[in-house]
Parts: structure tokens; C-alpha cells; sequence
């Protein structure tokens, strides 16, 4: 446990530049979780099972169903989020990870759900001391997979983090 340090320095860029492709399946790594997460109806021809255009997520936030249509205007409403924010892994040890390190970090599907967009967005940068989803059944795994990515690129937790996420195990796991 340690505070938080200055958000100094941080650029999402220090990321990786938009979703890569590190397993190298020919697919970035926004398509695999879309296509993880979501019940795909559609994919785009051409692109082998890649580019998920439609889709239905059963959202883990807000335990509510989202029609996923690709395009301008409808994307956000399904989003990929850092479980583990970028920038909160930043501000508790990311920012001693190499290059490549931040950028498995940013690609990790461990690290990342698709989600309702408001709700998302709702979250910003915040960790489990500040922000809990909306749905408390999913409380339990969202605390613990904050806790294994943490761990996995051995980052810390301030102690109001640390205190919530334990009392959220205690209670509901």
C-alpha cells in the first residue's frame, strides 16, 4: 500500500497508440473482447471473424442488455473499459513499467470488459475506493480482477482502496 503518486507525466499514449494486436490473431484487441464479450450476430465479411458489427451485451455494470450496431453514433454505447484506468495504473506504478509492459498492460483482456459507455465514462480514471458499478452483483468480480491485474503488473493500492476492496470481498464474495 502506498499513496498515490502526481499524475506527472502521464499521456495515454505512453500506452500504445489506439488497441494493438499482441497475439498477433490478426484481430486488434478491441474486436477480440467485442467479440468475447458481446452474443455476435454480425461480423464485417471479409475480415475473418474480426470486425464484430452487431452484437447484444448483457452489460456486468448495470445488469442490462445494449444492442451493439458499429458505426458513428451507436459505438459508444458499448465500450471497452480498463478495468484498472490507464491513468490510475499510471498514478500506482505503471509509470516504472517499460513501453512494451504499459502496452500488454493497455491490450491485457484481463484488464478489460465491454461495457455500457455512460457508465464507463461515469467511472473516468477512478478505482474501486471511488467507484463500484452500478450493479452490486458484479461487485465482487470487478473488485478481484482490479486486484489480479494489480498484481500481475505489480502496481499498488492506496489504503482507502485497499480498505473498500476489502470489505467488498468480505461481504460479497
Amino acid at each position: 500500500m502506498k499513496g498515490r503518486a502526481p499524475k506527472t507525466g502521464y499521456d495515454r499514449d505512453l500506452f500504445g497508440r489506439g488497441w494493438g494486436d499482441p497475439d498477433r490473431n490478426g484481430c486488434d484487441t478491441r474486436n477480440d473482447i467485442l467479440a468475447r464479450d458481446l452474443d455476435v450476430d454480425t461480423f464485417k465479411d471479409g475480415t475473418r471473424a474480426c470486425v464484430v458489427l452487431t452484437g447484444t451485451l448483457v452489460d456486468p455494470y448495470t445488469d442490462t442488455t445494449i444492442d451493439f450496431v458499429r458505426g458513428q453514433g451507436t459505438s459508444n454505447a458499448v465500450q471497452i473499459d480498463h478495468v484498472v484506468a490507464l491513468s490510475d495504473a499510471w498514478q500506482k506504478g505503471a509509470q516504472q513499467l517499460s513501453a512494451e509492459q504499459r502496452l500488454e498492460f493497455a491490450n491485457d483482456p484481463l484488464n478489460l470488459l465491454a461495457v455500457d459507455g455512460p457508465t464507463n465514462a461515469s467511472k473516468g480514471d477512478s478505482d474501486a475506493a471511488t467507484w463500484l458499478p452500478p450493479n452490486r452483483g458484479f461487485w465482487c468480480e470487478y473488485v478481484t480482477r482490479q486486484i489480479e491485474v494489480k498484481h500481475k503488473y505489480d502496481l499498488w493500492m492506496t489504503k482507502a482502496e485497499h480498505t473498500r476492496s476489502g470489505e467488498i470481498i468480505e461481504e460479497r464474495c
